[in-house]
């Protein structure tokens, strides 16, 4: 494991911790309030831009523009990644939010494709780039940011990247709970689903601004950079990826699942609006409040137990879940398999980000975690919907989504068993 402090930063000025906390975690709620959104609201976006005679069709349509942005997710790491470990994490974080906000100002603003034609879709998919080319750079960007500050509460404070995570899914399921209170079905398909998105854009001024009063760590600024952060990584750190990745892939697939949730909930168990964004609004309150309680009960008793447990549960139970909502689709039965999918994701995501920035190296750290992380999440989690659905209609079954979850438990298992060689706890 690589040193974290540098003999310069005993003389650096100690940062403020909800500061710092507040100015990276920002922009990693920026991003994933924006990916619930579309997910929750992806019916009525495929209505808006993508209009087809099917409506799996036109379904599957927007799930796939929703799983091709994530396509450009790994360059944008490699971009804004390599630009962090050379420039600084600042400069990659304002440069991250800015873009954010472009691809927002896109999606509330674009007419639908009765009004404009194929204009409408393809501009969507551009401003869907646009925001996966930023998000590339921000996970790695912001995670060195912390650990990098307070390496001592590294589990903690890294933890909070993932809580954030949750808090953006709280907000856009209330967003959805209220919506389909407030406003009739037809409301929210010519207009209201535009809501949230125009609320995401609130939050990027005000991250901009914060984010401009930070100063880089100490460790980074103590950095001779003399090789490309890419170079190294492909040249002599190949391993530490894809372990970084198979750490990830578990984890970046439920939260994709818990994004899938509504249309899941009322394509394929035929339940109401409200029980789904009850459902997911009870995932965001459990992963907002539970994710940064167990990256402190990780500082007493070390990551791996938690994480071990996590998976191990996950395994045995999830197929079970699956079997008694679809076996019993109400409301009720709903709220168990999300609080519970939650539950796991909270004991396991708490831990995951402080141990891959652990795995790298400061002059690699931004660059490694914003690569690994974004192939696992485009790979595992961006097509995740759109593989879902596949599962389902190719099986038969609305139980194909524990097949997956089960699969890529294992793959999680087998990079935290490689992993634990490499690190203390």
């Amino acid at each position: 494991m690589s040193t974290l402090m540098q003999p310069s930063a005993a003389t650096a000025v100690q940062p403020n911790l909800c500061k710092t906390l507040f100015a990276t975690c920002v922009g990693n709620a920026l991003e994933w309030f924006d990916i619930a959104v579309y997910g929750f609201f992806a019916s009525y976006i495929a209505h808006a831009f993508f209009p087809t005679q099917d409506p799996s069709v036109s379904l599957l349509l927007t799930f796939g523009s929703f799983g091709v942005s994530f396509l450009i997710r790994p360059f944008g790491a490699i971009v804004l990644g390599a630009y962090a470990d050379r420039a600084g994490r600042k400069k990659a974080l304002m440069l991250s939010i800015q873009l954010m906000m472009l691809g927002g100002v896109i999606i509330v603003l674009m007419p639908s494709y009765s009004s404009i034609g194929l204009i409408a879709p393809v501009m969507i998919l551009l401003a869907r780039l646009i925001q996966g080319f930023s998000a590339g750079g921000e996970f790695g960007s912001s995670t060195a940011f912390l650990v990098e500050h307070f390496p001592e509460r590294r589990a903690f404070i890294a933890s909070w990247q993932f809580a954030t995570q949750g808090a953006s899914t709280l907000m856009a399921s209330a967003f959805g709970l209220g919506l389909t209170q407030w406003l009739s079905e037809a409301q929210i398909q010519q207009w209201g689903w535009r809501i949230p998105f125009a609320f995401g854009l609130l939050i990027g001024p005000v991250g901009l601004y914060i984010r401009r009063h930070v100063h880089e760590p100490a460790s980074f600024t103590a950095q001779q950079q003399t090789h490309s952060p890419l170079k190294l990584l492909v040249g002599q750190q190949k391993r530490l990826l894809l372990l970084a990745i198979g750490l990830m892939v578990i984890s970046t697939a439920i939260n994709y699942m818990l994004n899938y949730v509504p249309t899941y909930a009322t394509k394929s168990l035929h339940l109401p609006g409200s029980a789904a964004f009850s459902a997911t609004l009870l995932a965001g309150v459990i992963l907002t409040v539970v994710t940064p309680l167990m990256g402190m009960w990780a500082e007493k008793i070390g990551r791996r137990p938690l994480m071990w447990s996590s998976l191990g549960l996950l395994i045995l139970t999830i197929y079970p879940a699956f079997l008694l909502v679809v076996n019993h689709p109400t409301g009720g039965m709903l709220l168990v398999l999300v609080g519970w999918m939650a539950l796991l994701k909270s004991v396991y995501f708490s831990t995951v980000p402080s141990m891959m920035a652990d795995l790298f190296p400061t002059a690699t750290r931004a660059s490694g975690m914003a690569i690994s992380y974004n192939i696992a999440v485009t790979v595992f989690g961006g097509f995740a919907p759109l593989i879902c659905t596949m599962l389902i209609t190719a099986t038969g079954t609305s139980l194909a989504p524990s097949y997956y979850l089960m699969v890529l438990a294992l793959v999680s298992g087998w990079a935290l068993y490689k992993s634990q060689r490499r690190l203390k706890n």
